[in-house]
């Protein structure tokens, strides 16, 4: 039976005792990303995600922390997002107590030395350009840029190089004072978990201060308006294989449509015996890679499909892609493709949730972004409650030609010449 209790100091928690494993995860997500911050100081919510990692007042250096957890076998790390930034350990159940007053002691008492950050500035600086030098992952940080341009939902969660180099510590650290108090914070506490862990939890995390005021939030998205051809962005670079990735604005995370985007995903590209898969790569060979997925914000979301294709062959590519889109928004998926869709996601789903820390994960998400919370159990529920009719309308709604946006990671001179050879007439 899961338990949730708010500490006095307005933080959430929640303990998910998983029967079967070994393993115990402590999971605190912030709710503080890119899209908070506003442009002087673009990337510093991942900046400030290193450098809780970087040395506190009782664990002096990272390699205090490091040592710590690799000393016990933990499994460790922290992510950063647009909307959250969340930091965790997987340890052996014997050392939860530890892995508690870890996490605490880097959120809430991490140095932020200065000049531990001038030296992570050039580790930053490098993890862009690493990022940017991997065409497969940047061409979707490209699309997200041009779908929301002019909303800070479309900056890079790490920044730009210029920024990372200049940002002052002083206006960081108060950008971190600001969104790291304990009621923007909630906490999951997943797998073999030990009787005494609410008593551990506050006695760390129950005893930290909260700000009077609440942090705020983000600017309010404007999307655009419907275009005669879709709106494109390029990272021209010398490659053999172009990555393509198109986008459609989605649906927010608590959208009640969400299941139904999730199967037309999955039944359009979502696994190696999806309609895009099979018709682009199994029937064409147009390209070894062609996914179709959708993901959520507060407020939108974003429906890609992504690909690796040679350049000679973009324009029968598209074609073959547009093809499917839109027969998928024409005829009700049958029963057979609907009925294993369901399938897919209930199996992906149960080797998912084996782990702790992505059970923490799951219910993080609900804690954070749902107005209720649902269990694995609810949500495919209401996955199975889908109908073809459902999926039908979730595609004429989304899949719209007129709100398409394109990136591209490849030899193109720019925008229009990658429109031209998608096969979309210039203006």
């Amino acid at each position: 039976m899961n338990k949730r209790f708010t500490l006095d100091n307005g933080m959430k928690v929640m303990m998910v005792p998983v029967s079967g494993t070994e393993t115990v995860s402590v999971l605190v997500m912030v709710r503080v990303g890119s899209r908070y911050e506003y442009a002087k100081i673009n990337g510093a919510s991942h900046f400030i995600e290193h450098m809780m990692f970087k040395g506190t007042r009782r664990r002096p250096t990272a390699q205090h922390i490091s040592r710590t957890l690799d000393g016990i076998g933990a499994d460790y790390n922290a992510f950063t997002g647009k909307s959250y930034t969340g930091y965790y350990v997987k340890v052996d159940k014997s050392h939860l107590e530890l892995g508690i007053d870890l996490i605490d002691d880097m959120l809430f008492s991490s140095k932020m030395d200065p000049k531990e950050l001038d030296r992570e500035r050039g580790a930053i600086v490098e993890e862009i350009h690493m990022y940017e030098d991997n065409p497969m992952m940047h061409v979707s940080d490209l699309l997200e840029q041009e779908m929301f341009t002019g909303s800070s939902l479309g900056w890079e969660i790490a920044g730009t190089p210029k920024i990372i180099k200049e940002i002052d510590r002083d206006e960081m650290h108060a950008f971190y004072k600001k969104y790291y108090q304990p009621s923007n914070m909630l906490l999951v506490v997943a797998g073999n978990v030990d009787r005494r862990a609410r008593g551990w939890i506050e006695s760390r995390f129950g005893r930290r201060k909260d700000a009077r005021e609440a942090p705020g939030g983000f600017e309010t998205l404007e999307l655009p308006l419907p275009n005669k051809r879709p709106r494109a962005r390029v990272q021209t670079k010398k490659t053999q294989q172009i990555q393509l990735a198109m986008g459609f604005p989605g649906y927010g995370y608590q959208d009640p449509r969400n299941p139904a985007v999730s199967l037309l995903a999955n039944i359009l590209g979502g696994t190696m015996s999806s309609r895009l898969f099979t018709e682009v790569r199994e029937r064409k060979g147009l390209a070894y890679f062609v996914r179709a997925a959708h993901s959520s914000y507060e407020d939108t979301g974003v429906f890609m499909i992504r690909a690796g294709l040679d350049k000679t062959r973009l324009e029968l590519a598209m074609k073959t892609i547009r093809k499917e889109v839109r027969k998928i928004k024409r005829e009700n998926v049958s029963a057979k493709e609907l009925k294993q869709a369901k399938a897919n996601v209930r199996g992906q789903m149960a080797i998912r949730l084996e782990d702790s820390f992505q059970r923490a994960q799951w219910f993080a998400s609900e804690m954070m972004f749902q107005r209720r919370i649902r269990t694995p159990k609810t949500y495919l529920k209401r996955i199975e409650e889908v109908r073809p009719q459902d999926i039908k309308a979730a595609a004429n709604d989304i899949l719209n030609e007129k709100v398409l946006s394109l990136a591209a990671v490849g030899p193109f001179k720019d925008s229009g010449a990658l429109l031209n050879a998608s096969g979309f007439k210039a203006r």
